[in-house]
This record gives C-alpha cells, sequence and structure tokens, in this order.
C-alpha cells in the first residue's frame, strides 16, 4: 500500500523563515538521536529510570540492530511498523532504528482493543509489529483477521498467547545484528511516522508525519519555551505514544543532548514522586488531570520537588485551583500551552516570564496562528473565532482519507482545528469550546454521541443521553442519563457495570464519569430527546 504525499496539499513555509529553519533536502530523522553521536556525546546520559541507564552511545548501537533487524524481515522503503510499546528504552531503539533504516513506525496506545488493532493493522498494511509482551494477547485472531500481519516481535518478557505467523523476542534475536546503520537516503518530505486520532468521531485516522517534523518542532516550540541544556532530564508523564509526550520525551532532549526519564507501567502518584526524588528531572511534563490528582495525592506534601525548574501542561483549560495548588506543593508555576497531533507539538504557549492564567498562550514562533469566522474571515481581538494553524511541522493528510483531509488541511498547508477562541489585546489566546461537539477528557478528544450510541446498546438500557459539561474546576466532563429497562436494580453496581462496559467497548478513557438514572428522559414536542432538558436533571 502506497500514497504519495505529493498528492497532499501543498505547505507553504513562513514559519519557517520566521525562525531560521533550514534543512538539507536529503534528511533522516533519526540524526535528532545519532547526531550526538557525531557531537561527542555518546557517553552522555540518554534515559534514565526504573529500567536503568542508556548513554547515547548504547541507545544507537541498539537502534542500529532494530534497523537491522527490521530490514532482516524483507520490509521495503516505505513500510509500516506498528509500535505497540510502554515507555521503556525498547521503545526509542525500536524507532529509531525503523526510521533510520527507511521504515514508517506506527505509534499506537497500547489501551487499543483488539478490534481497533485491526482496523490499524489493515488500514496501515503493516506487516509487522512491536510489542510489550504483557499486550501480546491483544494480538488475538480478532485483530488479526484480514491483515497483512506476520511478525510479532515481543519486547521485555516472553511472548504469550496470539494469533500472528511468527513471534521473535527481541533481546536474543536482536543481539546477531551490528551495532552501526548507514542512514537510508530519504528526503526531507518523506514519510517518517504516524499516529492515529483517537476515532472520536468515527474511524480513527493515520497522521503522516514527514522526516523534518520533529526537527521543526523542536526548532519551534523547544528552543523558544523549555530552553533545554545538554544537561537537563525531561519527565513526560504522558507516554510517547501522545505526539505530547513524544516531542517531550524523544525530540527534545535528544536533539540538544540531554536526558529522558521513562516510567513504565501505570503512572500512579505514588509512582512519579518516586520517580521524581530518584532520578531529579529539570523539566517536567503533564495534563490538568494529573496536576490535580498529584497535588491531593497522599504523600505529595513530602515528596522532593526540589530538582524541577519548569512544570508544564497541555490539552486542556489549567484552572486555577490547579495552578495554585501545583505552585504551592512545588513553587513552580504550571507553563500552559496548546498543541495537536496534526502539528506534532504545541503551537500557542505561555511562557515561564510571560503568562495568563487561563490562556492556551501566544503564538509559537515558527507558528502562525489565525482566527477566522465560519466563512474563512479573520477575526479581531476580543471576539470569538476558530483557530486555524500553520507550521512546517503540520501534517500534509490523513492516510487514505481524501474526505477528512480535505475537511482540516486547507489551501496553503492550513489546519482547521475546529477550537474556538477568543485573542486579547496581548496576543493569549483563551479557549471557548468546540465548532463541533467534541470535547477532551484527559487530554484526548471524545465524541458524546459515540459513548450514547455504545451505552444504547446495552441489553439494560431502555435509552440514554451523553453530554459534556464543565466542573468547577473548568476541565470537561462526561455525564450520562440513562433509563433502565426494569427497575429494583442498585444505582452504585448498575453505575459501575455500564462504566465497564464503555471501557470494553470503546477506549477506557470515554467511559461516562458521572451516571444518573430516571425514569423517563425528557422529550421535545417532536418526541425527540430534549437535550437542554437533560443537561438540567
Amino acid at each position: 500500500m502506497t500514497q504519495a504525499i505529493t498528492d497532499a496539499v501543498p505547505r507553504e513555509n513562513p514559519g519557517a523563515r520566521e525562525i531560521g529553519f533550514t534543512i538539507l533536502e536529503r534528511y533522516n530523522a533519526s540524526r535528532i538521536l545519532f547526531d550526538n553521536l557525531a557531537e561527542g556525546r555518546g557517553d552522555r546520559l540518554a534515559l534514565t529510570g526504573p529500567c536503568g541507564n542508556t548513554t547515547y552511545a548504547e541507545l544507537c548501537a541498539s537502534a542500529s540492530r532494530w534497523g537491522h533487524g527490521f530490514q532482516s524481515l524483507g520490509l521495503k522503503r516505505g513500510d509500516r511498523v506498528l509500535m505497540f510499546l510502554d515507555d521503556t528504552p525498547a521503545y526509542p531503539a525500536a524507532f529509531f532504528g525503523a526510521v533510520r533504516s527507511g521504515f514508517v513506525p506506527l505509534l499506537i496506545n497500547t489501551l487499543t482493543p483488539p478490534d481497533l488493532l485491526q482496523f490499524y493493522l489493515s488500514d496501515a498494511g503493516a506487516t509487522v509489529a512491536v510489542a510489550e509482551a504483557e499486550f501480546t494477547s491483544r494480538f488475538n485472531a480478532e485483530a488479526c483477521k484480514d491483515t497483512p500481519l506476520q511478525t510479532l516481535i515481543v519486547v521485555n518478557g516472553a511472548a504469550g498467547e496470539h494469533a500472528v505467523p511468527t513471534a521473535l523476542i527481541a533481546e536474543p534475536w536482536l543481539q546477531g545484528f551490528a551495532t552501526e546503520l548507514a542512514e537510508a537516503d530519504t528526503g526531507r518530505d518523506e514519510m517518517a511516522f504516524w499516529m492515529y486520532s483517537s476515532g472520536s468521531t468515527g474511524r480513527p485516522k493515520g497522521i503522516v508525519h514527514l522526516q523534518h517534523d520533529m526537527a521543526y518542532s523542536e526548532q519551534a516550540f523547544a528552543r523558544n519555551v523549555l530552553k533545554l541544556t545538554a544537561d537537563d532530564i525531561c519527565f513526560s508523564v504522558p507516554k510517547i505514544f501522545f505526539a505530547y509526550g513524544f516531542g517531550n520525551a524523544i525530540t527534545f532532549p535528544f536533539s540538544v543532548g540531554a536526558a529522558t526519564l521513562l516510567l513504565p507501567g501505570q503512572p500512579k502518584p505514588a509512582a512519579i514522586f518516586e520517580a521524581i526524588g530518584k532520578y531529579r528531572p529539570s523539566h517536567f511534563f503533564g495534563l490538568p488531570t494529573l496536576y490535580t490528582s498529584l497535588t491531593k495525592a497522599d504523600g505529595a506534601s513530602t515528596a522532593d520537588f526540589s530538582s524541577l525548574r519548569m512544570a508544564l501542561s497541555a490539552a486542556e483549560v489549567l484552572s486555577a485551583d490547579v495552578f495554585n495548588g501545583w505552585k504551592t506543593l512545588t513553587g513552580l508555576e504550571i507553563v500552559e500551552g496548546l498543541g495537536s497531533t496534526e502539528a506534532l507539538h504545541i503551537y500557542l504557549s505561555n511562557r515561564p516570564e510571560q503568562k495568563k492564567l487561563g490562556a492556551a498562550g501566544l503564538r509559537v514562533p515558527g507558528f502562525e496562528v489565525a482566527l477566522r469566522d465560519k466563512d474563512g474571515r479573520e477575526v479581531g481581538d476580543n471576539e470569538e473565532g476558530i483557530l486555524w494553524v500553520r507550521g512546517d511541522s503540520n501534517t500534509p493528510l490523513y492516510w487514505n482519507r481524501p474526505d477528512k483531509s480535505a475537511e482540516t488541511i486547507r489551501d496553503g498547508g492550513w489546519i482547521y482545528t475546529g477550537d474556538r477562541f477568543v485573542r486579547d489585546s496581548d496576543g493569549f489566546h483563551f479557549f471557548r469550546g468546540r465548532a463541533d461537539d467534541l470535547i477532551k477528557i484527559s487530554g484526548q478528544w471524545v465524541y458524546p454521541l459515540e459513548v450514547e450510541l455504545c451505552l444504547a446498546e446495552h441489553p439494560d438500557i431502555r435509552e440514554c443521553a451523553v453530554y459534556a459539561a464543565e466542573l468547577p474546576d473548568r476541565r470537561m466532563t462526561l455525564k450520562a442519563v440513562v433509563v433502565m429497562n426494569q427497575g429494583g436494580f442498585d444505582a452504585n453496581d448498575a453505575t459501575k457495570r455500564l462504566q465497564d462496559y464503555v471501557k470494553a467497548k470503546l477506549l477506557p478513557y470515554k467511559y461516562p464519569r458521572e451516571i444518573t438514572f430516571t425514569g423517563e428522559l425528557p422529550k421535545t414536542g417532536t418526541g425527540k430527546i430534549d437535550r437542554q432538558a437533560v443537561m438540567k436533571m
């Protein structure tokens, strides 16, 4: 399966001129890692954490083995490799090994159920997948049906039950390959890797990123906001498979020879506090929901945050309570920003020295941003408009989705975000909601109607309505009002059963946080659900 990137909407590059971004026509994104060897940083720490320490020389050697290993499987230039990995040293090694060889990694959410995994494998045409040992059971008959998947490479343990024709255990298999690898002669505008959207409004979209996009996001955001040095250590709680976590943990520290603290497993507050105290990161990346849980968690008051000099947040509106709670706990003010997978990272951001609470921030150099009405005309300060963004790390297309590409990726390389904002006279942007019904829960898009349709299929439910609601701290949550088929049920038990049902049928973060039971939903005069009345129940 192939698709020429030249078929996508052409991109203009005024932002590149603004930040002085130039890159060779022949360029491979693996240089983000491998240039550390050329610049004499091979002995410096690249990775730290519970999985141990890894130098840049060791990581490059491991990535080279992975590249040779992928080549031995008969992959051709541009072939996709699905990565179903937790945040361990195997992730950057496998990623850069694939990219350096001219293959295209797919960074996949590890909460993905088998039916959605089947879609990713089929849509991308991936013949090879790399997965954590604990996730191999996800590659069952349902996931592998009607896909070209032939080989599963298992890391950090032995393979469990699966339906893939061939399984290889990475650790012994890789030892037979060389520790040096020449980079593929890729062009700067050739595919490098994909990420998938959450699929909140239908099937997910494959978001294609090009070889030069990582370097661009680093020069635009990291150099202007983070200002990392080789002595820094970055700790991103959002995982590598998220665009936000990918930049924080991979692109930005590796670009300057800094280190990354990788924390595998579920990021519970106690584990986060322990990691900060033990590994001493300088830059901490989270989401508002994470900061809320950390400030209220047991052990927060005795945790050692003295190594931190910057804390960042993105994806959702940061409330004053969360901002002030974190500042009281750590002495640091959270720097808030906003980005997207389509742009690869953050394009609006506050600065440590220039911020407004509740604002997504100022335009990041290298990105153009415009607020426009529904007819595409720009609006002025203090007027509400839909945010359009243009930067040279913008995706050129959604894979095999010309309809969705046309909706989102507009003439001249602009991305229509669908986010409504107001810009004040100082250039700060304030989020006012979505142009559609999408909301963000824990930093990920959720479509209430999708959850409503899922709940409606439950045999115990007669009818239901699902809607978005704003919490007192300005975060968004999902609520459901449900009419059961029979009475006499225990509300707490029914709530848990319905929430677990949604978690199993969809992705876990999409479940309704609150469920209200009623004998009948209010209706309009035409017999439709009166959604305005529902939201007042």
